[in-house]
């Protein structure tokens, strides 16, 4: 089935608070979102924090192969720790280190990336554009 590509997804500012590092279980994958302002009629980000030791990778919660959530809930989505995480839509499977299609029908696409730092204090935030 051939589907448009999905629309660029607009990442917040660099020093925007993803999580706390602490707080988030090694080799899970884990949901969350940015609220908007009230009568924005802006959707929340979504995104998902997958956490490998002391290293966490962020990507935008949206299927490279027809732009819909990975997951809308967080029991609901699918991963192997450390390994990959698959849209329970589609069952595209990504790469959990750099999130590229290995599997499905999203063959030459990735997640996209959202770039992190992880500060002294345990702080993930979105990392300055390189």
């Amino acid at each position: 089935m051939d589907t448009p590509p999905p629309t660029p997804t607009p990442l917040p500012p660099p020093g925007t608070l993803l999580g706390e590092l602490d707080t988030l279980p090694d080799g899970v994958a884990t949901m969350g979102e940015l609220p908007t302002e009230p009568g924005s009629g802006e959707a929340p980000f979504r995104y998902v924090l997958l956490r490998s030791g002391t290293e966490v990778k962020a990507y935008v919660n949206r299927c490279a192969h027809f732009g819909v959530p990975l997951a809308a809930r967080q029991d609901l989505l699918i991963f192997v720790p450390h390994t990959s995480i698959t849209c329970n839509v589609h069952y595209a499977r990504y790469r959990w280190s750099d999130g590229t299609c290995v599997s499905g029908e999203c063959d030459g696409v990735g997640l996209l990336a959202i770039p992190v730092v992880v500060d002294t204090l345990g702080q993930i935030c979105v990392a300055p554009s390189p």
